[in-house]
């Protein structure tokens, strides 16, 4: 895995959130193939993040209740979260070029 993209579960998902302002999360799974080419992706644009945003994943297998806290019922499900708040959400295998254009927005 990316060392530039961090994984997060039940037990430190709301402290990184807190101490970084813009977060877009990957909710995943390991068997799923569209969530694998997201990951790619990601791992593929992430000299296009922005500076000041973080990039995580969270594996919805291990961590269920976050998954259902973020009312995710398919994968790959992207959230950008500003200040600890989802503030959009894409479902499906998203392009960097959807992504990039609205993690700028909110730096």
């Amino acid at each position: 895995m990316d060392p530039d993209i961090h994984m997060l579960d039940a037990n430190n998902f709301d402290a990184f959130l807190k101490e970084n302002r813009v977060v877009l999360v990957d909710f995943w799974a390991p068997w799923c193939m569209p969530c694998q080419m997201q990951g790619r992706i990601l791992e593929a644009a992430k000299a296009e993040v922005p500076e000041g945003v973080q990039v995580a994943k969270v594996n919805v297998d291990v961590n269920p209740s976050l998954a259902q806290r973020f009312g995710v019922r398919g994968i790959p499900q992207l959230y950008l979260f500003v200040d600890g708040r989802p503030v959009e959400g894409w479902t499906g295998l998203t392009r960097a070029d959807t992504l990039i254009p609205r993690m700028k927005d909110f730096l």
